[in-house]
């Protein structure tokens, strides 16, 4: 092969190779942004009631929860802040039966700090958390402190400019696809949006957010068809968030004060670990697992797996599946562990970015239960944040 040969087919492969990069897929994989901040806070409610033949009373059952959940993230800090509360109502349908109600509500909140900003490595951090339940003599608190390896970035700012981008292919104000790195510019650009709203004001910020989003894009003036359908899919459809990483972590801490009324001041050792992967554009993987062991007068511990599969049937409908295992050990003699399996399956339709309709099939496994309890219930489901 002579020189000008050679030549030629280094060239070729070289754009061979620009034109495979230019045009491959991008994934939510491709944003690693550190600096980011998000909340997700819900509220969902059912209720149920039942009358007829063999009832000596109408029956009912209603439930309220809400979940809210605050993460900031920097380079050399993640902060989390988590909130929950559940409440219940129920009567029976047996002559006589009164109501019986049910409430608990916890706060947690942990700060990680890295060694090495920018790392997925090292890192040190103290936490805390509050709890009330009904009937119980006082509030049960705890802290701690510990070391840990990993991260988890918040990947959603990446999701949503995917799918803004598909979203104008289809209306055709895009006609090719942006690069990766256009990807992950509008990425940013969304992951900054409160930074828009402090220097602009909420009343105009989202005019310099669409339209640093549109030189982003780098394909010319989109027109006010797309600005609109930028701003319908950024505000009023809703986006699971995303995550990717893992993390593990070991502490030592201390039980300030105890939710049945018994002297605080037991030791605790926590093991925990994290692990999330989206398994496609539409699919997140997620398990979180904590092992709290208390070293006091009754050696006991408390075990938690929560492992999620969401996939998003469309923009409006998302399938959520969860199971979560329990195991507690009290410590106290003569009574055993309860390990108890808790499995559903729920399709959530978006009325709007704050309202949802679910339906949830729920499985039940109680440890020392004969038979497995089972439901089928519809829920609505409002997003406060």
């Amino acid at each position: 092969m002579n020189t000008k040969n050679k030549l030629a087919t280094a060239v070729s492969i070289a754009l061979l190779t620009v034109s495979g990069a230019s045009t491959a897929e991008v994934t939510l994989y491709d944003y690693t942004e550190a600096t980011s901040a998000y909340e997700d806070a819900y509220l969902t409610g059912s209720f149920s009631a039942n009358d007829g033949n063999g009832f000596d009373q109408s029956s009912y059952s209603a439930a309220l929860g809400f979940d809210a959940e605050r993460v900031f993230s920097s380079a050399s800090r993640n902060t989390t802040i988590e909130a929950d509360a559940a409440g219940s109502i129920s009567r029976g349908s047996a002559d006589g039966a009164n109501s019986v109600s049910y409430f608990d509500a916890g706060i947690a909140g942990q700060v990680d700090t890295y060694f090495r900003p920018n790392s997925k490595g090292a890192f040190w951090f103290g936490a805390a958390s509050l709890d009330a339940e009904k009937d119980q003599e006082d509030f049960g608190s705890a802290v701690g402190v510990g070391l840990g390896y990993g991260r988890v970035v918040n990947a959603t700012p990446m999701a949503k400019a995917i799918r803004l981008v598909e979203a104008l292919r289809v209306q055709g104000a895009l006609k090719s696809v942006p690069s990766t790195a256009a990807h992950q510019q509008i990425a940013n650009i969304i992951n900054n949006e409160t930074a828009y709203k402090s220097k602009h004001g909420f009343d105009v910020y989202e005019q310099y957010w669409f339209a640093d989003m549109e030189k982003a894009l780098g394909q010319g003036q989109l027109g006010a068809g797309a600005i609109i359908k930028a701003y319908d899919v950024l505000t009023n459809e809703y986006f699971t968030t995303r995550k990717i990483g893992w993390k593990v972590q070991a502490g030592v801490g201390v039980e300030l004060s105890r939710i049945d009324g018994e002297d605080g001041g037991d030791p605790t050792v926590t093991l925990a670990g994290e692990y999330h992967k989206p398994l496609n554009r539409k699919t997140q993987f997620s398990n979180e697992a904590e092992l709290v062991t208390d070293y006091g007068d009754d050696n006991g511990y408390d075990f938690e797996n929560v492992m999620t599969l969401t996939y998003e049937l469309s923009d409006k409908i998302d399938w959520e599946n969860s199971w979560t295992l329990t195991s507690v050990d009290s410590g106290v003699s003569g009574t055993d562990n309860t390990t108890n399996n808790y499995l559903s399956s729920a399709f959530s339709y978006e009325l709007d970015n704050q309202l949802d309709l679910g339906l949830v099939a729920t499985i039940t496994d109680l440890d020392g239960a004969d038979d497995l309890d089972t439901s089928l219930n519809f829920n609505v489901g409002y997003r406060l944040r």
